[in-house]
């Protein structure tokens, strides 16, 4: 009888310190990178046998964090790990494709819509823009001159749950 009730009290005690443990707070509402809030979570774009996948974490810390890659049949082709955080009052977006040395782009005025981070200097992008579709969609796209002209490319996902 001793062991059941020691048992449910280490089990009370659990359940209540679980209760107990304060919760992370998000970044504040009027923080810069609080407007970007619509951006976490899961996204994915298929085609073919090809899918690009991208994950945001959200605003804490003045932080988001995220990750990509691309899969074609069973091997990823690319990965890349971002960051958006706050630097004073702007935002900075930097990357680090499959394993480079990471780049930066300052944000042009966020909304709660679109972001677009520059960094003219840059080789390839010079742009990084996200656009905020409806609930379940966003459009990014990456752009800069190459040789004299414009380029880019477009990827339009689709929010999917975030597994694993």
């Amino acid at each position: 009888m001793r062991h059941g009730t020691s048992l449910s009290i280490a089990f009370a005690m659990v359940v209540l310190g679980a209760a107990a443990t304060p919760r992370l707070a998000d970044s504040p509402p009027d923080s810069p990178i609080a407007k970007l809030g619509w951006l976490a979570g899961c996204w994915e774009r298929t085609a073919g046998n090809r899918i690009v996948e991208e994950q945001w974490t959200r605003p804490r810390g003045r932080t988001m964090l995220g990750m990509s890659r691309t899969v074609v049949g069973d091997s990823t082709i690319t990965y890349e790990t971002m960051r958006i955080y706050e630097r004073g009052t702007s935002l900075v977006y930097a990357a680090a494709p499959s394993g480079q040395a990471p780049a930066e782009f300052v944000a042009e005025a966020p909304t709660d819509t679109l972001a677009v981070f520059s960094n003219l200097a840059h080789d390839f992008p010079q742009r990084v823009i996200y656009r905020k579709g409806r609930a379940d969609s966003l459009f990014a796209r990456v752009e800069g001159i190459s040789r004299g002209v414009l380029r880019g490319s477009d990827f339009r996902m689709a929010r999917v749950a975030c597994v694993g």
